[in-house]
């Protein structure tokens, strides 16, 4: 039926970047890039950084890897343990992925008194947690009877998650930046948000939302998503603070890059994650404006966000993560000639310097540092999935080597405080171990499961029917955290599966009445003919017309296919038990 088709058409909508993945080498060959090597090299990096964290720092929240002890900076949660989670699973550690779930459930609690940023609780810890949930079975882990509908990992994110909730209770449903995992907002707490602390929660909390079953989560993301959409300017850009209590723009500059950065990658994961177009159809009207205003020569620039006016021509090292996602919407021509402006900017420096002047070509003054970030090379994974330009490979290699011989230090890496002397600081984010080995490591495994095309999968029986998890098409959030789009599609009887059910029930109702009419006039005329074909019940009406408002995939609801054969788009089966 159309129907069928229709999903099938918003299935393939997931896979239309994925490409088979290639020989380890492909195309480096020729440049003399030994690729299994590199990989080693980055397995060798993290494990160094790692061990050293869990020897020196654990249950702080960071290494500090000059003086080899730790530090709590964004919580308490052991937020090194809990980032680096899934990244362990990505090289092949199931043992220790296991050992450090145990850890985790009997050590790290939210109920603290402790201030800590909504945007990066959301990202590190509800992100890391929710993605080792649903690798858990994949690595091994025995997991509860209603995986992933349930597990303790789950629970966890979920607390997090709940501990974040009383920030986004303003008058405009735009959230506070800060809150007291004990005590909710506190008194006298600043109503100034960054756009991006607005708009990066919709692919973890709609997760959550799908597989608890309490739509609280994806509702306030979306509230968020849409109070920043409706404030944008009349030339449909944002800028980068915003009071949360009166919606006036506090920083009206407008650009691709820090304060503003994961509110469009948002848009484009969460409208890939859900397949939801209206997501879609925002990021793609904010595109034309970016292009418009901001784009000059494959440089992305600051501009007044009413006037249009250039206010800094500077290059941020947090905007490298621009052309990975220009990738994922198919404009891969653009994508790679900004890469390769990126690029000599960190050939120019071994590193990004957070900012970069670009008419002097020269860092700006205390924006000299690189904390080893991993933008440059998140965008370099995903534009060599999509084109095997080996330019991409040697991004790689020089990550690799500068990181090496910059950064690295007996206790693990530092960041760099001053790409010109590089001299270092006394810190290791998170994101190192989370985001720059992973997207690295990635980008050497062409064989890693991250990468699966679909032809591998797991069916598993949840109470709710059965479901295909682990086929591929992993939405990385902003902290590299990979989501199993498939398992959105896992637990409960959401409303599209409601309104199957009582679209079927109005359809068996229909065709009782067109019966019983067209009996009716066969005795009134006294002719013998015969019932309507029952393909021509009026039986999608109210279930297509629902389906055109939600900008969801399209319903599997033809007629002629048994209730209990239906599959929905990414594999959940309806079974007649459930």
């Amino acid at each position: 039926g159309a129907a069928m088709l229709r999903s099938l058409g918003s299935f393939l909508c997931l896979w239309a970047l994925r490409l088979p993945p290639a020989p380890a080498g492909f195309g480096a060959a020729a440049r003399g890039l030994d690729v299994a090597s590199y990989r080693e090299r980055v397995r060798a990096m993290f494990y160094h950084a790692y061990e050293h964290y869990l020897e020196s720092a654990f249950p702080y929240d960071e290494l500090r890897p000059l003086t080899c002890d730790g530090q709590d900076t964004w919580g308490s949660f052991s937020l090194t343990l809990i980032d680096a989670l899934d990244t362990l699973l990505i090289l092949g550690n199931v043992s220790e992925f296991q050992r450090v779930v145990n850890v985790l459930q009997e050590g790290v609690d939210f109920d603290i008194d402790v201030n800590a940023s909504v945007f990066e609780t959301n990202i590190r810890v509800v992100g890391g947690l929710l993605s080792a949930h649903l690798l858990s079975k994949k690595a091994g882990i025995e997991v509860e009877a209603g995986w992933p509908c349930s597990g303790p990992l789950l629970r966890m994110a979920e607390e997090a998650a709940r501990k974040l909730l009383p920030a986004f209770q303003t008058p405009t449903g735009m959230p506070y930046g800060t809150v007291n995992l004990l005590h909710g907002v506190n008194p006298g707490e600043t109503p100034v948000t960054c756009t991006a602390g607005i708009g990066t929660f919709i692919v973890e909390f709609a997760t959550l939302s799908h597989l608890t079953g309490d739509p609280v989560f994806e509702d306030v993301a979306r509230k968020a998503l849409k109070a920043l959409w409706k404030n944008r300017s009349d030339i449909g850009l944002v800028g980068n603070h915003i009071d949360v209590i009166t919606a006036k723009w506090v920083a009206q500059d407008a650009g691709i890059g820090a304060g503003v950065d994961s509110y469009f990658e948002y848009l484009v994961k969460g409208a890939i994650l859900l397949q939801d177009k209206e997501l879609m159809s925002m990021f793609l009207e904010y595109n034309k404006a970016i292009k418009n205003y901001t784009k000059f020569d494959d440089w992305y620039l600051w501009v007044q966000m009413y006037k249009g006016t250039v206010s800094m021509p500077v290059f941020q090292s947090l905007e490298a993560y621009w052309p990975g996602l220009q990738s994922l919407i198919g404009d891969v021509d653009n994508a790679m000639r900004t890469f390769l402006n990126y690029y000599t900017v960190w050939k120019q420096f071994g590193g990004l310097p957070e900012f970069y002047n670009i008419p002097q070509g020269y860092t700006v003054d205390k924006r000299e540092g690189y904390p080893l970030r991993p933008e440059l090379i998140e965008s370099a994974m995903y534009l060599y999935r999509a084109t095997r330009d080996p330019t991409l490979l040697e991004l790689g290699r020089d990550a690799v080597e500068s990181i090496e011989k910059i950064s690295k230090v007996d206790c693990g890496f530092a960041t760099i405080k001053d790409l010109r002397d590089h001299r270092l600081d006394n810190r290791m984010e998170s994101f190192f171990l989370a985001e720059t080995v992973k997207y690295l490591y990635l980008l050497f495994d062409p064989d890693n499961f991250i990468h699966n095309d679909g032809s591998v999968f797991d069916v598993v029986t949840t109470p709710y029917g059965e479901c295909v998890l682990n086929a591929g098409g992993y939405v990385f959030n902003t902290e590299a955290h990979p989501i199993d789009p498939a398992a959105l599609h896992c637990c409960r009887k959401r409303k599209e599966e409601q309104w199957e059910v009582e679209d079927l029930i109005r359809e068996f109702y229909s065709l009782k009445k067109n019966k019983k009419l067209n009996l009716k006039r066969a005795s009134d005329h006294g002719e013998g003919e015969s019932p309507k074909d029952p393909e021509d019940a009026p039986s999608e009406k109210s279930g297509e017309q629902r389906n055109s408002k939600k900008n969801s995939h399209s319903l599997l609801s033809c007629p002629s296919q048994s209730f209990n054969s239906k599959l929905a788009v990414l594999g959940q089966v309806f079974l007649d038990n459930t």
